[in-house]
């Protein structure tokens, strides 16, 4: 059997998810006791770098094929929507000035890549991938043992929803139906999964 373009992908980012599950600001959110200041700073931090992400979904939605608008403008609404609510909900309680916050060099990288490689629509969704994908995994590998403390539980369920990982489903056939080529989605994707890792270590 072949795998698909997007499946070849899932096993090149392996590694990088699983340094993920290892590093200490995902373990101090599975266990629910991360420090409030780091997360804190996550979260302004994740903020800043949604806002471009609603935009690259945007750049792309405008180059995309007819059977690929609706599913961009989808994910462009539930970024803003969902995942940028959840972010404006957790800020009070976190003391989170989302509105001041700057971007530190880590999502100043991520979110630079990521504008720039959305002006190609088959390299846009290649380089946009890791942070669904990585996070679609992450909330469904921290779901089988949840946190207790109720704001990170909040956290774990919106990524462990059924209806992200459809999404992210989406998202892989249609990696798969704009045919990159596979070495330069290959790279994109490996940058885009380092730059996940990166984003963790939160300034």
């Amino acid at each position: 059997m072949i795998m698909g373009i997007s499946q070849e992908l899932h096993a090149i980012g392996r590694p990088l998810l699983d340094a993920q599950l290892a590093h200490p600001t995902v373990r101090g959110i599975a266990a629910g006791d991360l420090p409030e200041p780091v997360f804190r700073s996550w979260l302004e931090q994740d903020y800043l770098f949604l806002l471009d992400y609603v935009r690259v979904f945007s750049r792309l939605a405008w180059q995309a094929p007819d059977g690929h608008l609706g599913d961009l403008v989808d994910l462009a609404h539930a970024t803003w929507h969902d995942e940028l609510s959840l972010h404006r909900s957790m800020s009070a309680e976190f003391g989170a000035d989302l509105e001041a916050a700057t971007k530190g060099p880590a999502c100043a990288a991520y979110t630079d890549f990521l504008l720039r490689s959305a002006a190609d629509y088959a390299d846009g969704l290649a380089a946009l991938y890791p942070c669904m994908w990585g996070y679609s995994t992450l909330g469904r590998v921290l779901a089988d043992k949840p946190p207790a403390e109720p704001r990170y539980r909040a956290w774990v369920d919106t990524y462990a929803d059924p209806g992200f990982a459809a999404l992210t489903a989406r998202i892989a056939v249609m990696i798969d139906e704009a045919a990159p080529d596979p070495g330069r989605a290959a790279a994109l994707f490996t940058e885009g999964m380092r730059h996940e890792l990166a984003f963790w270590d939160v300034p």
